[in-house]
């Protein structure tokens, strides 16, 4: 019997040697990816792809004894008329036995992901520099498209063996991402200068506690007037929460039920020079809600309105999220528990997606402590997991 392996940087490429080498009719008996190391083991080196096959197997069919030429041809008919198909010709067909045709659609996908990944031309292709960039960025849950892209632009964008060096294509992707990520700074207060901000967001992103740090820093940091209001009164808990917060510091904080009693607050609060309004959590998917929220935002005539984002969040939610309350006129972007998110290069697409400056991160629950102003260069290292989330 002769089995034959073979080693190529792709999937065609090892596909073209089987059929040079061993005829159109050679059987495939395995693939897998391969990864080969230097200098004894120590360093990563460029993936291969590896085909075991034979010109002398017979593969024995995988379909029942019981189906006629009838069936066959039928089926021939229909596969070569739209059934999905992998790179490898191999149809996914519905009269095999469960079991059989579980196992095969395993096969089948595994081979797509070998396609997949061997499309990447990430092997041989890449000096270990940008390898091992790509690595890292798939690690910190980058994703694997805008991975391509950034690795593309710093090797177009870099001369010579300045792409060898490591520190250099660090620096470069760093300097590409700064580039994308706007930010506003800290809120702009002054006396006799008001100002009003208001957080807006779904459930759960910290809202209430964000609204507590920004207001203990203005008003005993900052030596500002800082007034509050809140219109969540869908959660009495979170009413008496901002309230224990403005006990403490000696705030004004007034509730609003309603657009109407909007106006009165903000004129009883006019010699103050920041006010905060914290609002209900709100669904990103209930139009009806959203509009509300819209109509105390244009009664109160907010200066600022700062969507509030949880890095906990999947992309493609967190994506949505900004997309649908950018009904409301948001203005700018914070980004909230950052402590608490096992990665956060997710991030990346959702920034590049809301199309909103940055105004602030947190990155725990201390009051005020645990808040800073975002800073496009902490940030992409925080994105990119280069960085810890807890400054020492």
């Amino acid at each position: 019997m002769d089995i034959r392996t073979y080693r190529a940087s792709s999937m065609q490429e090892a596909l073209e040697l089987v059929q040079r080498e061993l005829g159109p009719d050679a059987a495939i008996l395995h693939a897998r990816e391969v990864r080969r190391t230097r200098f004894f083991g120590l360093l990563r080196g460029p993936s291969q792809i590896e085909v075991t096959a034979s010109c002398g197997v017979n593969v024995p069919s995988r379909l029942p004894a019981a189906i006629d030429s009838t069936t066959l041809v039928a089926e021939k008919k229909r596969s070569s008329s739209g059934p999905a198909t992998s790179s490898w010709g191999t149809s996914k067909v519905s009269y095999l036995p469960k079991e059989l045709a579980g196992k095969l659609n395993d096969v089948h996908g595994m081979l797509q992901e070998l396609c997949r990944r061997s499309r990447l031309g990430q092997a041989q292709e890449l000096p270990d520099s940008l390898f091992h960039l790509f690595t890292d960025l798939i690690e910190a849950d980058v994703d694997e498209d805008l991975a391509r892209e950034l690795l593309e632009r710093v090797r177009a964008d870099t001369n010579g063996p300045e792409v060898l060096d490591a520190i250099m294509v660090r620096g470069r992707i760093c300097r590409l991402l700064e580039a994308e990520i706007a930010t506003t700074g800290p809120i702009k207060t002054g006396e006799g200068f008001r100002r009003l901000v208001a957080l807006v967001g779904p459930t759960g992103v910290g809202k209430t506690t964000t609204i507590a740090k920004l207001a203990a820093h203005y008003r005993l940091r900052e030596k500002r007037n800082v007034g509050l209001i809140t219109v969540d009164t869908y959660r009495i808990a979170a009413v008496e929460q901002l309230r224990t917060y403005a006990d403490i510091m000696d705030l004004p904080m007034h509730v609003v039920a309603t657009p109407r009693e909007m106006r009165e607050t903000i004129r009883r609060l006019e010699h103050i020079d920041l006010i905060l309004m914290d609002t209900a959590g709100r669904s990103p998917k209930d139009e009806v809600k959203l509009q509300e929220l819209k109509s105390f935002l244009t009664e109160a005539r907010a200066d600022e309105v700062h969507l509030v984002l949880s890095a906990t969040g999947s992309m493609k939610t967190l994506q949505q999220t900004a997309e649908h309350f950018s009904v409301v006129g948001t203005t700018a972007l914070i980004l909230t528990k950052l402590d608490e998110a096992s990665t956060l290069g997710h991030l990346v697409p959702v920034i590049r997606a809301a199309r909103l400056p940055l105004s602030y991160l947190t990155t725990g629950q201390n009051v005020p402590d645990d808040i800073e102003v975002a800073e496009s260069g902490r940030l992409v290292r925080l994105l990119l997991g280069w960085e810890p989330v807890r400054k020492r």
